[in-house]
């Protein structure tokens, strides 16, 4: 497990032993308060620790402040890329962290007039090096943005703040592709103790960025590499931290909401429509923040040992569901009224206190080899 040191983003600890963080960026024009306040409500709501905006002009900084009040409970990130004046007015907006390189924004008055004013106020400064925009005597260098010359990047960026006394630093690396992604974490993790914030850059669509973001920040946790996440997708933002949930999830190192262990379907199967009733029972306990280990199993094969290991779960027999609560039968309920009983003891269950038992830590829909 790699030691970092901590850095407070708002109330949220990045670093230092912290639980890895969830972080997205919205997908509306800054300046458009209304929309944009919007969407980082509906972020929140899939469980988005932190949230970063876009600020590429004076309108979307001079946004900042309004949405600052609008939504106060939430790290707010301002992603700065150039103008210094922006930084300044974000930092007065009342921003908790910037996203800002500091060799790209001038002349070192500048940088100094930036690092001052997240200084006194306990703003930190994400240094953001992206594969597909790195410097030119380091492609030149290097011949190819490497994980070497990533790491030489995050380097130069690190010494301009470390020389201003500023150490209140966050650290990413991001490549489109898995390999540099890792490689170069790996390298920096072997440099410096700064808190890393993980993500596979330009992923892809849902489904195929899902995976490169899954075995790219899977490999990297599992080494104990990370400290906050944000997956990066061709996808509404709540959609990224729905998938950025799964994969810790899925460690082992969070939890959060209902997780659903569903059988993958075989000729056994005792049900026509079940593909619709595992969707339409996640889609209806979407809602839960609360822990919960829920199990829908397609026939009687492997159903009654997934569902000992849930607080909840159901079997099909024959167009007939059991289930069961605890491992124990519970009760048979008639196909077509399978979505709401289940729903209805998932919800009385809550309503009793339940929360997840610490044994497995699957995904939201697991398949399961039968």
């Amino acid at each position: 497990m790699r030691q970092s040191r901590p850095v407070k983003v708002k109330h949220v600890q990045v670093g230092g032993g912290a639980p890895v963080s969830i972080q997205s960026m919205t997908k509306t024009d800054t300046a458009d308060v209304g929309a944009t306040v919007a969407q980082i409500e509906e972020m929140m709501r899939a469980g988005c620790e932190i949230v970063r905006l876009a600020v590429p002009d004076n309108d979307a900084a001079e946004a900042l402040k309004e949405i600052r009040k609008r939504v106060p409970d939430v790290p707010l990130v301002a992603d700065i890329h150039f103008h210094y004046k922006l930084a300044l007015i974000a930092l007065e907006a009342g921003i908790d962290k910037l996203r800002l390189n500091p060799g790209n924004i001038g002349a070192h008055d500048r940088i100094r007039q930036v690092v001052r004013a997240a200084q006194s106020q306990n703003v930190p400064i994400r240094i953001g090096v992206n594969g597909g925009s790195l410097e030119k005597d380091l492609l030149k260098k290097y011949g190819t943005a490497t994980p070497e010359a990533m790491v030489e990047s995050a380097l130069r960026h690190v010494r301009i703040l470390e020389d201003l006394d500023f150490t209140d630093i966050i650290i990413s690396l991001k490549a489109s592709d898995v390999h540099r992604t890792v490689a170069a974490y790996r390298l920096l993790a072997e440099k410096v103790d700064y808190p890393f914030h993980l993500g596979v850059t330009e992923a892809g669509t849902s489904f195929s960025g899902t995976v490169k973001s899954s075995i790219g920040l899977g490999i990297l946790l599992h080494e104990g590499i990370g400290d906050t996440i944000r997956v990066s997708l061709a996808a509404e933002p709540q959609e990224e931290v729905r998938v950025a949930w799964e994969i810790v999830k899925s460690l082992g190192l969070r939890t959060r909401g209902v997780t659903v262990v569903a059988c993958p379907t075989c000729g056994r199967l005792d049900v026509d429509n079940f593909v619709e009733i595992v969707t339409e029972i996640e889609r209806r306990l979407a809602h839960i923040e609360e822990p919960l280990h829920l199990s829908i199993m397609g026939c009687a094969v492997n159903g009654p040992g997934e569902a000992h290991d849930s607080q909840l779960g159901i079997t099909f027999g024959r167009g007939v569901g059991m289930i069961f609560k605890d491992g124990v039968p519970m009760r048979k309920v008639a196909g077509e009224n399978i979505v709401d009983a289940f729903v209805m003891e998932t919800e009385k269950l809550l309503a009793e206190g339940a929360s997840a038992k610490p044994v497995n830590s699957e995904p939201e829909l697991v398949t399961i080899n039968r």
